[in-house]
């Protein structure tokens, strides 16, 4: 390599020091050295105050930092110019003699190259004056010692770079300054280390443990710098040094609950940094933690998080950059991600539609590509996150209709009414958008946009055409925003806003040609040539998957499908084994094929006798299906339904009920949809063969397997039948629609007796205790069903209405849990009167948490509907006894007063029981003192102390219990309520079909409750009494002890943390807390709660063999005088509640005695005999104050054979209470 050749500085002369020749490239190196080392000893000499000879040296001092010497290949040249240069600087301070930035950088590399050449060689040597040094400025603090204490750290990191074993001394310090009490020391000390410790090849962390725990330590500092600078020091540790992950992971799981948003931000940031650099830096736990943080209580963190998940999915799972194991790895993100779209937040919401969309699903794929991204990815993910997506799809559908509603009001004459119609649907767009507030402000501008500007219309409504294409879309997207956008403007939240509406209406995913690509993925399964194993699904999956994303995708995109080539690929899955698949394809037809009968004959005429054969011989769905099929995409439709039910209803035989139910099925829904050519014809057949040959006869004994519930396939042909029969009953009623025939009163009588006769309508006992929990659950529907139609709300009685009700306190779990998920889904979508809200306040005597837990949520829900509804609805304040939710208050007093089990008026733990039941329902709805509800819910129930019980209104008894539950409904407002006496904003009104018109010639002023009544029920203890009358006072009676109720938990699972009723985000969080496993509890949640730690109650579990042991009940309730209820079930010995009891017949024979009257379905028994409860006294631990004690078995059944277990009340309330670690009053 040539090197340049040294010439005269500036042109001027060098002068050489005495002695010195002259320096050039002519001399060889060891002259050359023996020179310089003269030069060197001349600068060595001198001094800044040698003016003359700073002149006289300074040409030779620039030929000194030429590039002949400063990169001459000799390492001894090149020491001995750097020694000179070093010399140099001293002597010509402050002002250097060289001014090119080039030749400064040079040097000083030679400088640094000297230092770090002088300290490796001499490390041995200068380590303790390196040692001493820093201990005079770290430990003792003297700052004095050198002008380089200030810059310490520095110095110390690049000592660390050039020899770690130049600092074996200074460690120690550096341990006692991360302990130092002054916070920016702390920070500083932590920013060093974390250099040291995550540079790429450092061994400190493995050669100084000490150190490297202490540091450690600092991720829990109270300074929050110094916390997030070790936050942010784990990337690059993760990253470098993969081995110390596991000590990492503990402390990053603690900071990802830290109270500061940015830390636990910046802990997701680090994860996912070292995650997309490579998935194996992190381990399932850390990605455990980004989880968690999907639920944060910020929106940020959330954000941060589900970002950083969904771009891990797309780098591993959609475009497999590390394989299959990989893939595997991060495979559960799809789901979590789709399962956020069920939280309120609709920024949530949002986010969840534009992960889908670029990074799930990502839209700029091409059609064939992108739907082969769907098809494989619905058919992997789990049920609930396969809700989720079909929800999305569904809220974008209904913003879209939102939207196209607005434009046919644009097309409409300017009109108050129009303008009123168009605020209204301006307001339910802006509620789909961030920030509703100013989404309503800049929707209304919009809307005044669209007004002026047609050709912004035009490409509005090419946008949510059912034909527009995604590409269409995109170009319509493009034109709308380009149109709104403001060049002078950067930031336009006006336009932001539009675009979030846009991306949410516009079809990026499905269109035609999207619809004919899934159906030749979907072909290609059922041919057995796609790549469905590689996927990760079966074929069979794949396929039923497949048609299930084509059924919803038939809802919102019902025109994609119309083409020949789709038409015939669902024809021939109509024809395959899979029954799911064909009542798929049938459902497709019917929401898709109403051009077929005009546009495509071919399918028309092969389509119909498959449907006809369906209807006939098909499974039941398949058969609903099929009917709604014909009716819906054929003109002559009455013709071909005709063609059915005339043959089904000719062949109909009660002695091969496994033929029945799809022909039951298929009459049922034949009559509903088309009652004027159906409905007489159909009521020979209720006559003559549902009623006298069917439901009233039991043909076949049923299996004496002693459980309450069976799975679907173990049930009887013969109920199967009889729960159909019961549907096709309601099923012609509500095609009917009057009951000028009194068929509806007819068939509420034979609904009402299914209940009092617990399901055996006969009486014979000949049907299976599972069995019959089938047919009561189908009697309970039916009433609300035929409750949803107003014609026949109005001649539901009472005493009817208050059996149905009763069907959520049934002895078996599914009974209750299914006849509540019908009841909520009705309320919610306001097809249910107002009363039925009442029967979730029954809900409080559920011995199972879990069901207690989901009542509440949907009176919450249903609640939260109904105020929304008259919020959005101006008209509904004319309804609002039937829309208002305190107008709840007394039909659930009325409900409770006709409760079977309020039998002694004056007894305390019937009473408690009302109160549990009132609270149930006043908690939820006094969360917020809406308009001075409180006050109005007390005038409401002070108004029915001034009425009769319209049921029955010159029963003395009845009114009395009546008025006992108004006066603890007082007592429980007046105890919650600090503005209960408050004047009432309005006068309540009663409904008459309950409570008679008010006495205006007398005031019920009377309190029906005792005194210690009160105090007992507020505080669960009697009055103190004097001194005498506490030692006259008798002993309890023997066996029992004494009830110890403490005021603050006595409402079972429905106790808030406050002494006003809580909120319901509060209330949302704490019941959403069990369902979601992945979320810690912590303040840092979305719906951060107050944790209130009770002792647990210990339970031994049984063994198997004493589960199925017979067992007989001791002792049970005072036998009821009303015959209306029908008979009271026996109550069973704790553990017993789902064996086979011995028959009644054969113990009234064995014993001689009368056969005791049966207790309350689903309640748990009031009393126990005392040896019942002293053989149960070890079983029966200290429970939780307030809570029902069943087996473990029923706190969460998740088989079919879940066994269902009651408690008698006695021994809950008569074992010792666990102290809680924290009392909460409820009546402060």
């Amino acid at each position: 390599m040539a090197f340049p050749q040294p010439k005269p500085a500036d042109g001027k002369i060098i002068i050489y020091p005495p002695g010195v020749k002259e320096i050039t490239d002519k001399i060889s190196n060891d002259e050359l050295v023996k020179r310089l080392k003269m030069v060197v000893k001349t600068f060595m000499d001198m001094d800044q105050d040698s003016e003359d000879e700073k002149q006289q040296y300074l040409p030779l001092a620039l030929h000194l930092a030429s590039e002949f010497f400063l990169r001459n290949p000799n390492k001894d040249v090149r020491l001995l110019v750097a020694c000179c240069l070093a010399d140099i600087f001293r002597i010509y301070a402050p002002e250097a003699p060289y001014t090119s930035h080039d030749k400064l950088k040079n040097m000083n590399k030679q400088a640094y190259d000297l230092a770090k050449v002088l300290l490796k060689r001499t490390a041995q040597t200068i380590e303790p004056c390196i040692a001493s040094f820093f201990n005079q400025v770290l430990v003792l603090g003297k700052s004095s010692v050198s002008d380089l204490s200030e810059h310490v750290f520095d110095l110390i990191m690049e000592l660390f770079a050039i020899d770690p074993h130049l600092l074996l001394s200074v460690m120690p310090q550096l341990e006692f300054k991360l302990k130092s009490n002054d916070g920016e020391e702390r920070l500083a000390v932590v920013r060093l280390l974390a250099k040291l410790f995550g540079a790429k090849d450092s061994e400190l962390a493995t050669q100084n443990r000490p150190l490297w725990q202490c540091f450690l330590g600092r991720f829990n500092d109270i300074h929050v710098p110094v916390r997030l600078e070790c936050v942010k020091f784990a990337s690059h540790c993760l990253m470098n040094h993969p081995d110390l992950a596991k000590d990492l992971t503990d402390y990053l799981k603690v900071r990802s609950h830290d109270p500061e948003e940015a830390i636990r931000h910046d802990v997701i940031v680090t994860i996912i940094t070292a995650g997309k650099k490579d998935l194996s830096l992190v381990n399932d736990q850390l990605l455990g933690f980004v989880r968690e943080r999907t639920l944060d209580k910020r929106w940020r963190v959330r954000k941060e998080a589900m970002m950083g998940l969904a771009q891990l999915y797309k780098k591993y799972c959609l475009h497999a950059e590390a394989g299959k194991e990989a893939a595997q790895k991060v495979n559960w993100i799809k789901d979590k991600l789709l399962h956020i779209y069920y939280q309120n937040s609709i920024d949530d919401k949002l986010l969840v539609e534009k992960i889908f969309a670029q990074y799930l699903v990502p839209h700029n794929l091409e059609t064939e590509e992108r739907m082969k991204c769907l098809y494989y990815l619905y058919a992997s993910l789990d049920p609930n996150a396969v809700k989720a997506l079909n929800e999305m799809w569904k809220c974008q559908n209904m913003l879209r209709s939102h939207v196209r509603e607005l434009l046919d009001l644009h097309k409409q004459p300017v009109s108050e009414a129009n303008n009123n119609a168009m605020f209204a649907k301006l307001m339910a767009i802006a509620k789909n958008l961030p920030d509703p507030g100013k989404a309503q402000d800049f929707m209304k501008k919009f809307n005044q946009v669209l007004g002026d500007d047609e050709r912004l219309r035009v490409q509005l409504e090419l946008l949510i055409s059912p034909a527009c294409s995604c590409k269409q879309a995109e170009v319509c997207v493009r034109e709308i925003t380009r149109k709104l956008a403001n060049p002078k403007q950067p930031t336009n939240p006006f336009l932001e806003m539009v675009k979030f509406l846009l991306e949410r209406i516009a079809p990026v995913h499905i269109d035609s040609e999207a619809i004919s690509s899934l159906v030749k993925l979907m072909n290609k399964s059922i041919e057995g040539t796609a790549d469905d194993e590689d996927e990760g699904v079966t074929p069979d999956s794949a396929i039923r998957a497949g048609l299930e994303l084509l059924k919803v995708l038939s809802f919102t995109h019902p025109t994609s499908f119309h083409s020949s080539e789709t038409y015939e690929s669902l024809l021939q899955c109509l024809k395959m084994e899979d029954d799911k698949v064909a009542e798929a394809a049938i459902q497709i037809f019917r929401n898709t094929g109403h051009r077929i009968e005009t546009d495509l004959l071919q399918i028309r005429s092969t389509l119909i006798p498959i449907l006809h054969q369906k209807a006939k011989r098909g499974t039941p769905r398949q058969a609903k299906q099929a009917v709604h099929c014909i009716h819906a995409i054929f003109t002559n439709k009455e013709v071909q339904l005709a063609q059915i039910f005339e043959p089904l209803s000719k062949s109909l035989n009660a002695d091969t009920p496994e033929q029945l139910i799809t022909p039951l099925v298929s009459l049922g829904h034949i009559a509903m949809l088309a009652p004027d050519q159906f409905a007489s014809p159909m009521k020979s057949v209720v006559a003559n063969f549902i009623v006298k040959d069917l439901l009233m006869n039991d043909r076949f004994p049923g299996g004496k397997n002693g459980k309450l519930w069976t799975p679907n396939e173990e049930v009887s042909p013969e109920v199967l039948a009889k729960v159909q029969a019961i549907k096709l009953l309601v099923r012609w009623l509500l095609g009917m629609k009057n009951n000028q025939s009194k068929s509806a009163n007819s068939t509420l009588r034979l609904l009402s007796a299914m209940l009092v006769s617990e399901g055996d309508l006969t009486e014979q006992k000949k049907i299976s205790k599972s069995d019959m929990s089938r047919l009561r659950l189908a009697a309970g529907c039916a009433i609300l069903k035929l409750a949803q139609e107003p014609c026949y709300h109005e001649i539901i009685t009472p005493e009817q209405f208050q059996l149905c009700a009763l069907v959520i306190n049934d002895e078996c779990y599914q009974v209750r849990q299914i006849f509540a998920l019908k009841l909520h889904k009705a309320l919610g979508k306001l097809l249910l009167p107002l009363e039925y809200m009442a029967v979730f306040a029954l809900c409080a005597k559920d011995p199972v948490k879990e069901r207690r837990a989901h009542a509440r949520q949907c009176l919450l829900k249903n609640i939260s509907i109904r105020r929304e509804y008259i919020k959005q609805n101006p008209m509904a304040h004319e309804k609002l006894l039937s829309l208002l939710p305190e107008y709840v208050v007394p039909y659930t007093v009325h409900l409770l007063a006709h409760d079977p089990d309020f039998t002694k008026t004056q007894d305390i733990e019937q009473l408690r029981d009302i109160k549990e039941c009132l609270w149930f329902m006043l908690e939820v709805l006094m969360t917020k003192n809406e308009n001075n509800s409180h006050a109005f819910i007390r005038k409401m129930v002070e108004n029915i102390k001034q009425t009769k019980d319209a049921q029955a209104p010159d029963d003395g008894k009845m009114n009395e219990k009546l008025y006992i539950v108004c006066d603890v409904a007082l007592n429980v407002i007046t105890s919650k309520s600090t503005t209960y006496n408050l004047d009432s904003p309005k006068d309540p009104v009663l409904p008459a079909k309950f409570f008679t018109p008010p006495d205006k010639d007398s005031c019920n002023n009377k309190c029906y409750l005792s005194d210690e009544a009160k105090t007992l029920l507020l505080t669960g203890k009697p009055k103190p009494a004097s001194v005498l009358g506490t030692v006259n006072k008798p002993l309890s009676t023997a066996g029992r002890r004494p009830q110890n109720r403490t005021p603050g938990l006595e409402t079972g699972s429905n106790f808030s943390g406050n002494s006003e009723p809580s909120s319901p985000t509060a209330n949302r969080g704490r019941e959403q807390n069990s369902e979601i496993p992945e979320t810690e509890v912590s303040e840092n949640e979305e719906n951060p709660v107050i944790l209130l730690t009770v002792v647990p109650a210990k339970t031994e579990k049984k063994e198997e063999s004493d589960r199925n042991k017979e067992m007989s009940t001791e002792q049970s309730l005072p036998p009821q005088t009303s015959t209306e209820r029908g008979k009271k079930r026996t109550a069973p010995a704790a553990g017993s509640e789902n064996i086979q009891q011995i028959p009644e017949e054969k113990k009234s024979e064995e014993t001689a005695a009368p056969v005791p009257p049966k207790a309350r379905r689903g309640r748990p028994p009031k009393a126990v005999s005392e040896s019942n409860a002293a053989k149960n006294a070890d079983t029966n631990k200290p429970a939780g104050r307030g809570r029902k004690r069943v087996a473990a078995s029923q706190e969460g059944p998740t088989e079919p054979e879940t066994t269902n277990v009651k408690v008698p009340k006695q021994q809950e309330t008569n074992v010792k209470r666990a102290p809680a670690q924290r009392q909460m009053d409820l009546q402060r």
